[in-house]
Order: structure tokens, then sequence, then C-alpha cells
């Protein structure tokens, strides 16, 4: 049987997900990557709420340039909305995509911007 991108995907970010689970404290970094924009969340699984988001869909990224220049703005701005809150160590679920082109770019923003993982 053949797999398909998305059954991959969703086969590995289950996987992923059996081990890291996002606290108040230290809540998951999770990243959704579409073909045109990138999203990012805080979320808090004992909870289950989530308490921060950015997306590359908001009027202050849209105009950053280039996706992977979009998805540096997308971390930078996750990681400020994140500090407001005071959180400051996350734990990063790339959501079964590769580390690896705007996932790591999103990543690499959100250390610029104070975020520890």
């Amino acid at each position: 049987m053949q797999l398909t991108k998305l059954k991959r995907r969703k086969r590995i970010h289950s996987r992923v997900r059996k081990k890291i689970s996002g606290t108040p404290e230290q809540p998951r970094l999770n990243v959704f990557r579409s073909n045109k924009y990138i999203y990012a969340q805080l979320i808090d699984d004992v909870n289950g709420v989530t308490l921060a988001q950015a997306s590359s869909f908001e009027a202050a990224v849209a105009n950053e340039g280039n996706k992977a220049e979009q998805a540096v703005a997308v971390g930078k701005l996750i990681a400020e909305r994140a500090t407001a809150k005071g959180i400051e160590n996350v734990l990063f679920d790339r959501g079964g995509y590769l580390f690896h082109g705007r996932v790591k770019s999103l990543a690499d923003g959100a250390r610029e911007g104070g975020l520890k993982f």
C-alpha cells in the first residue's frame, strides 16, 4: 500500500505526539504549513486550550517577502505573544514536517524572539 503525503505526515505527527504534550508552564509550539501560509500555535494539552497563535495570513506578516521570510516573521510574532503571557520555554512540535525550509525558519525566528526549546 502506498501512502499519500498527507497520511505519511499524519502518521509521523501521531508518533511524535505520543511523546510530547504541552503544559501551562511549557506549552507545545505546533506548526502547520500549507502551500500558501504557515501557522503556529502555543497549545496547553493538559487543559486543551490554545494560548496564543500567529500566522502568515495576518496583515503584519503578509508583506514580509517570500514564504521563508514570512515564516521567520511568524516565529518572531509567536515569541512576542508568548513572552507577553509569561511563557519562555516551549516544546517544538514540527507537525510531521521535516525540520527544513519554512519549518526551520519559523523555529529560528521563535528562537530569535526569545523562546527556548
